[in-house]
Parts: structure tokens; sequence; C-alpha cells
């Protein structure tokens, strides 16, 4: 049975609808950075998403040709999952989704080198005649966070948040979203086939201990 990263690492992926601390590690991703309104019809962050599943499968079924990844075993493609942050803004503004700056990633196994992705992006661009030289290697340490499993539409995000700074504050932790730390979203279901009102995102912020 092929590895699934969210039956195998529960505490990132299925947490449950109350929010939680937790310690992330590092992590490597697939990663593509852009601006704007991801709901933008044909715009930079549709792009993205196919940009990197273009990667990510190449990597996945990379057994099937002649690079062959030391350590390789069958997996699920984890799911995807989104940075975003506004310039001059404390965390992020629903109502202005022009202004957002995102990275949006696919995690990597840990047995995928930066040699092995630079061959997928060789691969990729060769098969599918794309440009892939947006798309990056990218590690990220994520630390200290609380989160939390958010069912329903996006833009309903803000009661979850609430909820999650004030659990964050009675355990003696304040939210720490800087320029080097993100909100951070994990998208459990497709939203292209999903009801609204079903979705389920978890929603992480790296915190600090709260300022006496």
């Amino acid at each position: 049975m092929a590895f699934d990263f969210k039956k195998e690492y529960k505490e990132f992926y299925l947490p449950k609808q109350k929010p939680e601390l937790i310690e992330i590690p590092s992590m490597n991703f697939i990663a593509v950075r852009g601006k704007g309104d991801p709901n933008q019809e044909n715009g930079t962050y549709k792009q993205a998403i196919g940009l990197l599943y273009g990667i990510a499968f190449t990597i996945k079924m990379s057994r099937m040709s002649s690079h062959k990844i030391d350590g390789y075993f069958q997996y699920v493609v984890p799911p995807l999952e989104g940075f975003w942050w506004m310039k001059d803004t404390p965390g992020v503004d629903y109502s202005r989704k022009e202004d957002f700056e995102w990275i949006s990633v696919i995690r990597l196994p840990d047995f995928v080198k930066k040699e092995d992705f630079d061959w997928a992006v060789r691969e990729a661009a060769g098969k599918k005649k794309t440009d892939f030289s947006k798309v990056e290697f990218w590690t990220y340490h994520e630390g200290l966070c609380v989160q939390c499993l958010h069912i329903g539409p996006y833009d309903n995000e803000p009661e979850t948040i609430r909820l999650m700074d004030e659990y964050a504050e009675r355990q003696g932790y304040q939210t720490d979203i800087t320029d080097h730390r993100y909100h951070h979203e994990i998208y459990l279901s497709d939203a292209r086939r999903c009801d609204p009102q079903k979705l389920k995102t978890v929603i992480r912020h790296p915190i600090k201990k709260a300022e006496t």
C-alpha cells in the first residue's frame, strides 16, 4: 500500500476542529511564489498549481523512468498547501485578495534530494513543453504553531482564526506572523468539486511567547 502522509502524520494533516499547539519540523517542498487573487480565472495562482502538480507527479512516477531515486518508495502525493501574507498588514485581509502574496507548495518525501528535483524539472519541461523555471526546491522550518481544522468557505476562516488566537493567548502565546513566518493553509478538499460548506482546510499560524 502506498505511503499516505495524511494518514502517517495525522498530527500535521488531520487535526481536530478545535485549536491546538504543535511543533512543525523542517520539511522540503515543491514551491512556486506569486502575487494576486487566487480566484482570478487563468491567473498566476492557478498556473502555479499546474506547475506544482507537474513536478509532483513527475517525481512520483520516476520509478517508471531511467532516473532511479535512492530510497524511493511508493506514496500518495501530499495535499496542496499555501503560505499567505500581505505587505504592511498583520495577518491577511480576505476583502483584499488582490493584495495577497503567496508561496504555493506540495511537500516532498524526504528521499527526494535537490538533484532529483532538478531532474524532475528538466524531465517535466521536456515532456510537457512547459516552462517550469518558477518552480523551486524549498526547505522551510515552521516551528511552534497553533492550528485548527476549518470546515466551510475560505472567506469564513476569520472566525476559526479568532478561536486560534484566543486559545494561543490562554496558553501564554501570541501570533507571530512576520516577513518569514506566514498564515498557512493545507487543503484537504478539492475546491473545484466540493460544496463550499464542506471544504476542509487546516489553518496554521506561527506563535511565540506572549510579551509581558
